[in-house]
């Protein structure tokens, strides 16, 4: 159901997490949330540095984890389930997957905006705490989480 995806995944991945940013947008009616500007030509080039996880089923990709390690601690990004797959556990999955695949990390670090609050709530209620929040623009705030691994 999950596993590492491959260059070749990375044009349908980039699809799923603009659709996901729009639906996030629009539910939030936020629209600084979106547009996604990340580009297929990042992906590739950011590629051989991250991990990046593909959730699939049926043989279509409903979601995505990006993750790398630095000095011993794990970096997520990027955690996108497909809107019509949400609230069914799949984001809980991807993360727990990430965790087991870096258990050698002695911290996990990841970042969402403020703006996304149902990203906050998300990442705490799987134990992340909040380490600081800082304006990222006018309007966009980010806010970063910290895990211990214990």
């Amino acid at each position: 159901m999950i596993e590492k995806a491959s260059i070749n995944d990375l044009a349908e991945i980039l699809a799923l997490q603009k659709l996901a940013y729009q639906s996030e947008a629009e539910l939030c009616r936020d629209y600084h949330i979106a547009p996604l500007t990340q580009t297929l030509e990042g992906m590739k080039e950011d590629f051989n540095q991250q991990t990046i996880y593909k959730l699939c089923q049926g043989g279509k990709i409903i979601g995505s984890v990006r993750a790398y390690e630095k000095a011993g601690v794990c970096y997520i990004g990027r955690v996108i389930v497909h809107p019509a797959y949400q609230n069914r556990g799949f984001g809980k999955v991807l993360m727990g997957h990430v965790e087991k695949e870096f258990a050698q990390c002695g911290k996990y670090s990841l970042f969402t905006a403020k703006q996304s609050p149902r990203n906050v709530h998300f990442y705490q209620k799987l134990g992340y705490q909040i380490v600081r929040e800082e304006a990222a623009g006018e309007k966009f705030d980010l806010v970063y989480f910290e895990k211990n691994n214990a």
